[in-house]
């Protein structure tokens, strides 16, 4: 178990460098690209079986506690370890990354976008899924910092070279944003590790902030949650996100709001809920209210593209949809409650599955169309996807009521659980002020509601007029790259305990200290 999760971590960097390698002899001319694409296949795909293992060897009775841990010195002079391990919190995002991972390479191998060389694709597509199971692994403040770092770059040039309109200008606001804001973070983290003593995450968290006087924590808490609400991201700092989503090809923006939306949430649990308690609750209040406002905000910037002569882009609406699904599980940590906190992790468990497999399918559908302008789709010859492609208009239509967090699928239950934590959040947290954030957050998902019916009512619906070009419906291989997502956002919202029962007592341990 334990070389099996530092495999897991290390082995997509492998496959990076491996894929950068001239093709052997026996190869060439017999379609490199295909090979090199192959080898992405191949490299994830193992990556996935790796994870799967390692998750059915995960002691399921104990998901509180670290396993597969690897501790090694790796700089004595600052105390910097490289130190591995997961627990009920973590597993899921390892999982959920390398499932989205080999199911883009999957689409990629018959859906390649247009661009450069596919050896350098490949290369970053590997190179960005080691830097996100690293992030979700590793138990060393320092480590944590290089590998929320690591996915920059691979994910800048994935939107650069390989992305569509506007891709340049997208690519820098993206790469801009989040160094500045990671610039403030290393300097909260290094604050907590020098007046600490160390920058362990399992000895901090068991110290649980008593080590720390209340102005580091205060302090520390607004540099390094600066620094994660931008890769959330938090409303007002999400301007990137859009520009980053409508520019990115499809693998891109499934990648990126399927797992590296995630990377900020998690440091806010596994960071600064546990390190620094006091700072999180002082800040807790205003977190809310930044939460809540991009719920709203959100669903008005989804309901403004939405409607007729708005030539919204579905992929800018599905972004923006981005920031109000975030919103809820910020909102949920912000209650600073294990009901809180569980529903924010299992919202974010449900967000990559669902909002992955949405990106997936307004790629196919402008792959079909040659757009995602949602007038254009919505025309005189619009897109009437049940006429035409009945089965990619059931599954978008599937995808969209998940998304509105329809009971019985998996986006109800992250949402419900935040909205009941914030209904009674943690002592010293003032009651009134979550009551009036729940209720701004319930609302929020009746716009929800709104807007993504009218994207199905615009796409789906309406008489096709007849054209000489004939649209396909779902293929084969977009059949083997969606399905998975699918079921498991019903199975996520059948039997919810399957992912409540790995996090919650991590959370219990998490909140109290460190202690069982």
């Amino acid at each position: 178990m334990q070389f099996l999760l530092a495999f897991v971590v290390v082995g997509p960097l492998i496959g990076a460098v491996a894929a950068l390698l001239p093709a052997p002899p026996g190869l060439k001319g017999r379609s490199p690209d295909q090979a090199v694409l192959r080898h992405g296949v191949t490299v994830t795909g193992v990556i996935l079986v790796a994870t799967l293992v390692l998750a059915a060897g995960f002691d399921h009775d104990h998901p509180s506690k670290m396993q597969a841990t690897t501790d090694i010195s790796w700089i004595p002079a600052l105390d910097v370890r490289i130190h591995l391990g997961i627990d009920g919190i973590s597993l899921p995002l390892l999982v959920l990354t390398a499932l989205l991972t080999f199911l883009c390479a999957l689409y990629s191998y018959f859906k390649l976008p247009e661009g450069p060389s596919p050896k350098a694709f490949v290369a970053l597509v590997l190179l960005l899924e080691s830097g996100t199971l690293a992030t979700f692994a590793v138990l060393d403040l320092l480590l944590f910092f290089l590998a929320f770092e690591m996915v920059l770059i691979p994910m800048y040039f994935l939107i650069a070279r390989w992305g569509g309109a506007g891709r340049q200008a997208a690519a820098w606001k993206f790469i801009l944003y989040t160094l500045l804001g990671s610039v403030v973070m290393l300097l909260g983290l290094l604050l907590i590790g020098l007046k600490s003593g160390t920058f362990d995450m399992v000895a901090l968290a068991t110290d649980n902030g008593r080590g720390l006087t209340s102005s580091v924590q205060v302090t520390a808490v607004l540099a390094i949650g600066i620094g994660l609400a931008v890769k959330t991201p938090m409303w007002p700092l999400h301007s990137w996100l859009p520009d980053a989503h409508t520019a990115a090809p499809t693998v891109g923006s499934v990648l990126l709001a399927g797992v590296l939306l995630k990377m900020g949430t998690y440091g806010f649990v596994r960071i600064l809920l546990p390190v620094a308690p006091d700072g999180m609750r002082t800040f807790a209040p205003y977190l809310a209210a930044f939460a809540v406002a991009g719920i709203v905000y959100g669903s008005l910037a989804c309901l403004a593209l939405a409607r007729p002569g708005a030539k919204g882009d579905l992929k800018r609406l599905i972004a923006y949809s981005s920031v109000g699904h975030m919103g809820f599980v910020l909102l949920g940590i912000a209650s600073m409650t294990p009901t809180g906190v569980n529903g924010a992790l299992f919202a974010n468990i449900a967000h990559g599955l669902i909002t992955g497999l949405l990106f997936f399918l307004v790629g196919a559908v402008k792959d079909r169309y040659g757009t995602a302008d949602l007038d254009t789709l919505a025309g005189a010859t619009g897109a009437a996807l049940y006429g035409r492609a009945p089965r990619l208009g059931g599954l978008l239509a599937f995808a969209a009521v998940a998304s509105l967090g329809l009971p019985g699928l998996a986006g109800f239950w992250g949402e419900m659980l935040a909205l009941f934590g914030a209904f009674d959040p943690a002592e010293g947290l003032s009651r009134p002020a979550f009551l009036t954030f729940m209720s701004i957050a319930a609302f929020g998902t009746l716009l929800t509601a709104a807007y993504l019916l009218i994207v199905v009512r615009r796409v789906c619906m309406g008489a096709h007029r007849d054209e000489p070009r004939v649209i396909a419906d779902v293929q084969s291989y977009e059949i083997a790259a969606w399905a998975p997502l699918a079921a498991l956002t019903v199975l996520a919202g059948l039997w919810p305990a399957v992912l409540l029962g790995l996090t919650d007592p991590a959370v219990q341990k998490l909140l109290a200290g460190g202690k069982s």
